[in-house]
């Protein structure tokens, strides 16, 4: 990882596969994505050397799909206003995960902050920062994905003991996080894990009713625009057949839980809106775990970034 770009293996790719009323319109509609410079040159030095000129030529383009740049650190909001000016009229999208206690069960992507060390307050300057910078560029159009694999742990891992003590900080700690964020015009997509932790029938309605809570608390704000799924993941938009690895499911892709998700996010309150992260997800069939999420050899892209 160089400066403030993450990669999620190449791209956070993105596709919505619900669309909403105009109060809520697809931001993504009629704009351009900013492609960050940054980003760009990393693959660039990366192709030069390569030998194989057919690769070579591959990685290329692939500099040319925009990503996401991730802010996982108070330090990287100082390169914020820098994104904005560069972004212009296109859009900038930003991950935003600096949540404290945010891997509280696998505890290997920690962060900085942690609640008993005063991270509540921290977080809140975190948001605040990245908030009034955004605001002091009024002309800009940004989407943000809010705190990845955080919320999730809230479904399937309160059994443990280092989740269950902050979960209720946690949501506090969100909801701040999407009432001031949607306050500043910033399109937001909260986390919604993927197909493989939150596709089983018995956590669907708890993600629904959960997720659903934070677009109430922002006064049902059209800013607070959806749910993002797979960051970081490898699972297929939509499978051609069911990855061994899913049996037993029958939401063995990130299409059939979307499609399982959104009624009931919709019985709650919230017709959201999804996109859908594709950055490792083009070789399918390759996992010996559902749930794995160590970076896997032969993983590839998946399909490029579009709109629906």
């Amino acid at each position: 990882m160089i400066q403030s770009i993450r990669l999620l293996t190449v791209a956070l790719w993105t596709l919505h596969i619900i669309t909403q009323p105009a109060s809520a319109a697809n931001p993504y509609t009629g704009r351009s994505v900013w492609n960050s410079e940054t980003y760009a040159s990393q693959v660039k030095a990366a192709a030069a050397v390569v030998s194989d000129s057919t690769l070579q030529a591959k990685m290329i383009k692939v500099a040319s799909f925009p990503t996401f740049t991730w802010l996982d650190k108070f330090a990287k909001v100082a390169d914020l206003p820098g994104y904005l000016t560069a972004a212009g009229n296109s859009i900038l999208q930003l991950v935003i995960y600096d949540l404290p206690n945010r891997d509280c069960h696998a505890t290997t992507s920690l962060g900085e902050y942690t609640y008993a060390n005063g991270g509540a307050v921290l977080y809140q300057q975190f948001i605040d920062s990245i908030v009034t910078t955004i605001k002091a560029s009024p002309s800009s159009t940004v989407v943000a994905v809010v705190e990845p694999n955080s919320l999730v742990n809230l479904i399937v891992n309160l059994s443990d003991a280092r989740c269950a003590s902050v979960a209720t900080a946690m949501k506090a700690s969100i909801t701040y996080a999407c009432q001031a964020l949607t306050s500043a015009g910033v399109y937001v997509y909260l986390d919604g894990s993927n197909s493989a932790f939150l596709g089983w029938p018995a956590n669907l309605p708890p993600a629904a009713a959960l997720f659903a809570s934070f677009y109430k608390a922002t006064g049902s704000s059209p800013f607070m625009r959806g749910i993002a799924t797979d960051v970081g993941g490898y699972n297929a938009l939509t499978a051609a057949t069911p990855d061994p690895v899913t049996s037993g499911s029958s939401n063995y892709d990130e299409s059939h839980y979307i499609n399982a998700l959104a009624p009931l996010l919709a019985s709650n309150g919230w017709n959201a809106g999804f996109i859908v992260d594709q950055g490792r997800s083009g070789v399918q069939n390759i996992r010996t775990t559902w749930t794995n999420t160590c970076n896997l050899k032969g993983a590839g892209l998946g399909i490029r970034p579009t709109t629906s």
